[in-house]
């Protein structure tokens, strides 16, 4: 498929005057309010990088990026989006098409993300929105921002190891079914084989008593050891081994089984057993042959999913913001008419616009986020002043970093200490202790100073180990208040004391009354992922793999930028929570 860049048509006279007729009031829907008020919003030369200059000319990948942001706010399949296209007055005139124009197959759709994912091209929807806003001066950098997380279940089936290690063979084995036909029944028993792969493998037409399953467990061991080493022999093609439903099973063989040689010299597999041979980490262990970017993992108690998690950023305003100077204002706007461009909005007039959207695998911790985040802001020229967030985003040397780095304040509570008699509440935790960075020394309650003080580096970061000497510890009358160590000294560990300092500082200024306060204005991004979650069905991936998992996110997020700015043009500003039809009766009577 090849590019032509040519600018999109105008929408046919036929379609406008149907609109025109069909809303008389002015109050439009979305599709033909972006085209009124945004125009041209994604150009075909936006999305260059992904297309060839010489080929079959197919459609404008400006106008299938408009119609997948419109399938996002819709909820649509791609063949309903298809559908849409060819039958939907609105979405006719948003993309300039006739009313006789037949629109384009489905899979054009699935193809145009392909394209968008293999070229590097996820964000560019996002970017040029928020260019084209900074423009009207909807979003402007240095302001404030809210960022939270929620959980993305995958768009494939939840297995058990067992499951996995069956399942894994017969994706493999369905590959090469296709890819050598004639090969693969010279390796394999396909009567055989064909009873324990021929169907999906799960827990319903597995046997249930537990000696049965484990000797299944060593079965499928053996048939996918057996298949590899088929595989990797010298007479089969070289390529083989590059099919990546092949290099999954060998992946899965190797985190899920152990081979050995018993005391006959017999090689024996069984499966691993997380007790005695070890598994590797959550973030590391496939849990789908068909998509292996998901990850199993789980948050408190009760909440535990196969799949992502979405990162989304937000601008958020003040509710009390003073009013604009309405004289000032007035003159911007004349200024604004005679120079032909639109007037700036009032800073409290703007509707909080999604920033900045990053997707990861279900194991990676809000805090290893932080940055990433604040880097691809920079990215986008709008790094905020103060940026929100809860305590999961935060450390003491991000607090510091990111003043530093960025210019950016981090208001989010900081965790508190985790020592044993912090959490008892009893004892003396590292509040209680002085520390001298310029003498490098520490003095505890009783008045006893450190004996060693030793710069170290613990998981990555810079710390301080101070220890006491057990010739003071020992024999002190409140130990046991101190510490429970076999060694019968007390130990500390600190930060460098530009962080220490500022840890201590927010720590104490996180439990005022004035800091709650100002922290509340966080709260409302659980709004824009509420939103998200039943405007786009964000929770649910629609694509198998982290790209294409990410694709969905950005052109979601595009989507409820566009559906706030609808609500705003329309000056019909969105509810902050819902308000139940006996409310509205009570406050209608009151009135």
């Amino acid at each position: 498929m090849s590019m032509r860049p040519q600018p999109w048509p105008e929408p046919s006279a036929e379609i406008v005057a149907a609109v025109r007729a069909m809303y008389p009031g002015g109050r439009v829907p979305l599709p033909v309010a972006i085209r009124d008020q945004l125009g041209e919003l994604f150009t075909d030369e936006a999305f260059g990088a992904g297309f060839a200059a010489r080929g079959k000319p197919g459609w404008s990948p400006g106008r299938l990026a408009l119609v997948t942001v419109l399938q996002m706010a819709e909820n649509l399949t791609d063949r309903q989006a298809a559908e849409a296209v060819r039958e939907k007055i609105s979405w006719k005139y948003a993309l300039g098409m006739t009313l006789a124009d037949p629109g384009f197959d489905a899979s054009v759709l699935c193809e145009f993300r392909a394209r968008l994912v293999a070229h590097g091209l996820e964000e560019r929807v996002l970017d040029v929105l928020l260019a084209r806003l900074g423009e009207l001066g909807l979003v402007t950098a240095r302001g404030k921002q809210r960022t939270d997380s929620t959980h993305v279940i995958s768009a494939v089936r939840d297995l058990n190891r067992l499951e996995l290690a069956g399942e894994s063979i017969r994706a493999a084995v369905e590959a090469l079914s296709v890819a050598v036909p004639g090969w693969l029944p010279t390796v394999i028993d396909l009567g055989d084989w064909a009873k324990r792969y021929g169907a999906r493998v799960d827990s319903w037409r597995l046997p249930s008593s537990q000696a049965k399953r484990k000797q299944l467990a060593e079965t499928y061991g053996s048939d996918a050891l057996a298949l590899l080493r088929a595989v990797s022999a010298p007479d089969a093609p070289d390529w083989l081994c590059e099919l990546p439903a092949v290099e999954v099973l060998r992946r899965v063989l190797v985190q899920n089984y152990h081979i050995r040689t018993d005391t006959q010299g017999r090689e024996v597999i069984t499966r691993r057993e997380a007790d005695t041979d070890g598994l590797p980490p959550g973030r590391l262990r496939i849990s789908s042959p068909y998509d292996t970017d998901t990850r199993w993992a789980a948050k408190g108690e009760d909440l535990s999913w196969n799949g992502y998690k979405v990162h989304l950023s937000e601008t958020c305003h003040t509710p009390d913001t003073k009013a604009p100077d309405t004289a000032h204002t007035r003159e911007d706007a004349d200024t604004a008419q005679q120079q032909d461009a639109p007037a700036r909005p009032a800073p409290d007039e703007v509707p909080n616009l999604i920033t900045n959207v990053a997707t990861t695998d279900a194991t990676v911790p809000d805090v290893a986020m932080t940055e990433s985040i604040h880097r691809m802001l920079q990215r986008r020229g709008l790094l905020p002043s103060q940026h929100y967030l809860d305590s999961g985003y935060p450390s003491a040397e991000l607090v510091t970093r990111s003043r530093t780095e960025f210019g950016i304040e981090l208001i989010t509570p900081l965790l508190s200490d985790h020592s044993p008699q912090a959490r008892a509440g009893a004892g003396y935790d590292r509040a209680s202790f002085t520390i001298d960075f310029d003498r490098q020394q520490a003095t505890c309650p009783q008045g006893h100073t450190s004996s060693s003080w030793n710069p170290v580096r613990q998981r990555g970061t810079d710390t301080i180990v101070i220890s006491f000497p057990k010739t003071t510890c020992g024999p002190c009358p409140v130990r046991q208040h101190c510490t429970t160590s076999r060694a019968r000294r007390r130990q500390l560990t600190v930060h460098p004391h530009e962080v220490h300092t500022a840890q201590i500082q927010a720590r104490a200024l996180q439990d005022t009354t004035p800091w709650q306060a100002t922290y509340a204005l966080r709260a409302g991004v659980e709004g824009t992922i509420h939103q998200a979650v039943t405007v786009c069905d964000t929770r649910h991936a629609r694509y198998r793999g982290l790209r294409k998992v990410h694709l969905q996110h950005v052109f979601s997020a595009v989507a409820l930028n566009l559906i706030r700015l609808h609500a705003y043009w329309n000056d019909h500003p969105m509810d902050r929570t819902r308000t139940s039809h006996l409310a509205r009766l009570e406050l209608a009577l009151a009135a």
